[in-house]
Parts: structure tokens; C-alpha cells; sequence
């Protein structure tokens, strides 16, 4: 870092002012090590010289032991612009999900990155167009079920606050504790069910009929991130230890692919490559293996 050129260190207070601006607590000093791999005395003078140009960036109190940094007042949106080829990542995104509300969301983030670069809106849209001419995105199978937009956002404000929901599931009356929402080849709700302790899943299609109730529930310590990758897919079972052994015409195409968080792989002496991961799902990871044909 101290041996880089001046204009590599503007460049780096750009990039600084960018990561600040993402976060509504500012940043560390932590934070500015690790986003440049640098010691605390050179963050500290990256710090320095950034508080020096930016008169806005003023101390940010927090709960921490850590002091933040950020913009209390008036904010640096001439400093951030969006190329095409950025915004273009995003409409290719945008065209593959197989969501309806997911893909009203990208939109929207689309249209205001476009607001905030309108002074080359013009050439931006030009831009973009040529890209998504010349780029696609493969046609892939997958269900196509149509999820109601507000029963979704109506689950998304019990999640938030804890608050149990009644509907009909399958035609049955149900009150349920929302959880979380996964999104995989369809879009499912993790919940418990009345006084049941165990989390279950349920089809978010197939919910119909929402309310929001006035009776809170306790999740306790129950993490949905923790809970997906629990899995090989969405269900949940007995947790079971995976060994797979690729054959070698398929090792390089192995040794790129991700088949769960937990995986361990290790290419043999022959060249067939090991995967040994723990998940539950045995019927998913089995329909998993069959694309992979007798090469495993």
C-alpha cells in the first residue's frame, strides 16, 4: 500500500468514501483494513486524509467499542457512477429469476441506478441495449407458479415482527409462525404450526388467504441462513454423511462446482475427484447425482 502512486491513493479514498456511504454506521478502522489488506497505520491515515477532503464525514456514535465514520449530512452521489456493463449484469440477473416479485425488485434497483447517472442516461441506455443484444441467458426447466406479490409482503411483515399469520394451505385453516422465505426451484415459507417446535416448509403458492394476527411468537436463535445450508435442497431429514467419487473426464467441471457449504474436495492421484459433504435430503441429493450420469 505505501508504495502505490499518488493517483492509486485517490483512487483508494474514492473507493473508501463508496464503502462508507453503503453502510448506515459508517466504517472502522477494521472495516478499511480489510477492504485494503493494510495495516492500522496505514488505515489510519487513509483515514486522516479522507476526513481531511471530505468536511461531511463526521463521527458516528455507536454500541461498539469500535469508533465508525460516516456521512451524518449530505451524501457523494457525484462520486458514484454506474457503467453499462454493471447495470447490464443486473438486466441479464433480472431475466433469469424465475421469481415475479424478485424480479420487480431488480427493476427497481435498475431505475434508480439509472437516476442517479442521468446525465449519461442517454448513452447508458444505448449501451445497455447493445450488451443485451449480444448476451443471453440459457433456457433453463423450472416451475413457473405465480406467487400473489402482497401475501408475500404480508408473511414478509410477520417475519419482520413476529407476529403469527392465519391462511389457508391446501384448503386447510392454518395458524402458522413464520420463520423465513427460501428461495430455490419454488418459493417456500418456513414456519412452525401452532404450538409445534420444529420448523416445517411450506410452498408459498399454495397459501392463500393471509392475515396478520396480533400474537407473537419466539424464534429464539433460529437462523434461516443456517437452516438452508443444513440442507442439500429445501426438505429437511435425518442428516447424512456424502461421499462421491467423480471420474476424471468430469474432475475439471467437479473441482468448479459448489454441491453444499460443507463439502471437501480432493482430486486423486488417478484424477477422479472426492466429494464428502454432510446435508439432509437424501432424495434431492439423489436427483441431484443423476445429472451427473455414470461419471459418478
Amino acid at each position: 500500500m505505501d508504495d502505490k502512486p499518488r493517483y492509486s491513493r485517490v483512487s483508494d479514498i474514492i473507493v473508501l468514501i463508496t464503502l462508507m456511504q453503503s453502510k448506515v454506521m459508517g466504517i472502522t478502522l477494521t472495516d478499511i483494513q480489510n477492504e485494503f489488506g493494510v495495516s492500522r497505520r496505514t488505515a489510519e491515515r487513509l483515514r486522516d486524509t479522507m476526513l481531511n477532503v471530505m468536511p461531511q464525514i463526521n463521527e458516528i456514535d455507536s454500541t461498539d467499542k469500535e469508533k465508525h465514520w460516516g456521512f451524518t449530512s449530505g451524501y457523494m452521489n457525484e462520486v458514484i457512477s454506474f457503467t453499462p456493463d454493471e447495470i447490464a449484469i443486473l438486466e441479464s440477473v433480472k431475466d433469469g429469476l424465475p421469481f415475479d416479485d424478485k424480479k420487480e425488485s431488480v427493476d427497481k434497483v435498475i431505475t434508480k441506478l439509472k437516476a442517479l447517472s442521468r446525465k449519461q442516461l442517454a448513452k447508458i441506455d444505448d449501451a445497455i441495449e447493445l450488451i443485451m443484444k449480444s448476451e443471453g441467458v440459457a433456457v433453463s426447466q423450472k416451475p413457473s407458479y405465480k406467487i400473489d406479490v402482497d401475501i408475500l409482503d404480508i408473511i414478509r411483515c410477520a417475519i419482520k415482527e413476529n407476529l403469527r399469520i392465519k391462511c389457508k394451505y391446501d384448503n386447510r385453516d392454518k395458524i402458522l409462525s413464520p420463520y423465513g422465505i427460501i428461495y430455490s426451484a419454488n418459493v417456500y415459507l418456513i414456519g412452525v404450526e401452532g404450538e409445534h417446535e420444529n420448523p416445517y416448509v411450506y410452498r408459498i403458492h399454495k397459501i392463500k388467504d393471509v392475515e396478520l394476527t396480533k400474537e407473537t411468537f419466539d424464534k429464539g436463535d433460529f437462523d434461516i441462513k443456517e437452516y438452508a445450508n443444513h440442507s442439500f435442497g429445501v426438505y429437511q431429514n435425518e442428516t447424512i454423511k456424502v461421499e462421491l467419487l467423480f471420474n476424471p473426464d468430469v474432475a475439471e467441471d467437479v473441482l468448479n462446482y459448489n454441491f453444499h457449504p460443507t463439502q471437501k474436495v480432493k482430486q486423486n492421484d488417478d484424477g477422479s475427484v472426492t466429494v464428502k459433504f454432510k446435508a439432509s435430503g437424501e432424495y434431492e441429493i439423489l436427483w441431484h447425482l443423476f445429472r451427473w450420469g455414470d461419471t459418478v
